[in-house]
């Protein structure tokens, strides 16, 4: 299958030069319903995962019931959770990835349980080579805690589609921000600006213009639950660089030119489904974003609520 993003209906960069060297690759990921095999990149699906490697667990303390009826009382367990798969992308579908060395597959995986601090489900990055993966693993270990069902994501084939994105408006500076607030600026910008946007014009750049909603890998952080934060490496101190977004919704009522044209007909259909294959809810609703050090493959991963 294959998805295709509407072109922005404005030059944005055209019109406020100073975003030109702001622009960002993005890969979105356009998950919809499918079968992915463990040699696909898919979300849900099944990984390319060793045989003779051990399986991931969240050790944070769990308590769950196996469905014995047998003894109730004897059916309840304490304990480190199995992860769940949540993403697996092949640079051959993803180029703008930087795996380490020889590899050529990202694998992620979470507890599908808000533990606090932070209440997010924690989540394993793992960086490996396809082609030393002789052995693949047939069952992985059963995940008996799951907090909230829609931590357990629908298996989904994936459709990447680069696109161009922008810095979300609160990542801009306060002169280019007012420019983005001026009408008379995007009135002269042509026919194609949205009038119904000329009382709030700047959102017509954070709607229609900066960062895609939905799945991607790349590109521009999606912000709004909290200002800009920046995501330091713990170990060395780096700037981090946003690897993955798991998003809650592929788009809502505020951005929908980012619809693809092959979903436009259907997204038209109330309860269709479609503007969230994966059935992934986020924090309520929220977006989890991933960021790695651009300085080492070894150093731990950082993610983040938006």
């Amino acid at each position: 299958m294959s998805r295709t993003t509407p072109p922005r209906t404005v030059d944005v960069a055209a019109v406020f030069p100073q975003l030109v060297p702001l622009a960002r690759t993005a890969t979105r990921l356009h998950p919809r319903p499918g079968s992915p095999t463990p040699h696909d990149s898919s979300i849900g699906g099944p990984l390319l995962w060793p045989a003779d490697e051990p399986w991931p667990y969240c050790r944070e303390e769990h308590e769950w019931h196996d469905g014995r009826v047998d003894d109730w009382f004897e059916g309840w367990h304490k304990g480190p959770n199995a992860m769940l798969p949540l993403v697996q992308l092949y640079v051959r579908d993803v180029p703008l990835l930087r795996p380490p060395g020889q590899a050529d597959l990202l694998q992620v995986l979470w507890c599908p349980c808000e533990h606090p601090p932070s209440h997010k489900p924690p989540t394993a990055l793992f960086w490996r080579s396809s082609t030393e993966v002789t052995d693949t693993l047939a069952t992985p270990p059963k995940t008996f805690a799951v907090e909230y069902d829609e931590y357990v994501p629908v298996p989904c084939a994936l459709a990447p589609e680069q696109i161009t994105e922008y810095p979300n408006l609160l990542e801009l500076a306060a002169e280019l921000r007012q420019q983005l607030a001026d009408w008379s600026r995007w009135q002269a910008a042509g026919s194609d600006v949205d009038s119904s946007y000329a009382p709030y014009p700047e959102a017509f750049y954070t709607s229609e213009l900066s960062v895609a909603p939905g799945w991607k890998a790349g590109g521009w952080p999606p912000w709004g639950l909290t200002d800009p934060v920046v995501q330091l490496c713990a170990v060395c101190g780096t700037k981090m660089d946003p690897l993955l977004t798991v998003a809650s919704n592929e788009w809502d009522s505020s951005n929908r030119g980012w619809i693809p044209y092959e979903d436009q007909a259907l997204a038209e259909i109330p309860k269709a489904g479609v503007a969230n294959s994966p059935r992934v809810q986020v924090s309520k609703g929220n977006h989890l974003q991933l960021y790695v050090c651009p300085t080492s493959p070894d150093h731990p991963h950082a993610d983040l609520i938006q």
